[in-house]
């Protein structure tokens, strides 16, 4: 999608928005042993990059926590976002991460 153009200010009142909506979303994954991350975003082109780290990295539910959580949360309320695309941090091997939280956890081997 082409990016539209925005004014600094309104890129600006974008990029609060959508880290005032993370640091909200942020607790819900911590309580578990993971974190939230935002790693790259072009406001202009609704597009925002985050990543899972910690325990959600062998999550059995990751990728659902992404789509029906992130995604959905960070769409439904800002609607400038067109795309959203996760990874997971997959710097600790299983054991470690698996020993960060309390879900459902899938080694990664």
């Amino acid at each position: 999608m082409d990016a539209e153009t925005i004014t600094d200010e309104e890129r600006a009142g974008r990029l609060r928005e959508l880290q005032e909506l993370i640091d909200l979303i942020r607790p819900a994954v911590q309580a578990d042993g993971g974190d939230l991350v935002l790693l790259d975003v072009d406001a202009a082109a609704g597009t925002v990059a985050v990543q899972l780290q910690g325990a959600c990295s062998s999550c059995a539910i990751s990728a659902t926590t992404l789509q029906a959580g992130v995604e959905r949360i960070l769409k439904e309320r800002l609607p400038w976002i067109n795309e959203i695309s996760g990874s997971l941090d997959d710097s600790l091997d299983w054991e470690q991460s698996a020993a960060m939280g309390r879900g459902a956890y899938t080694p990664g081997w």
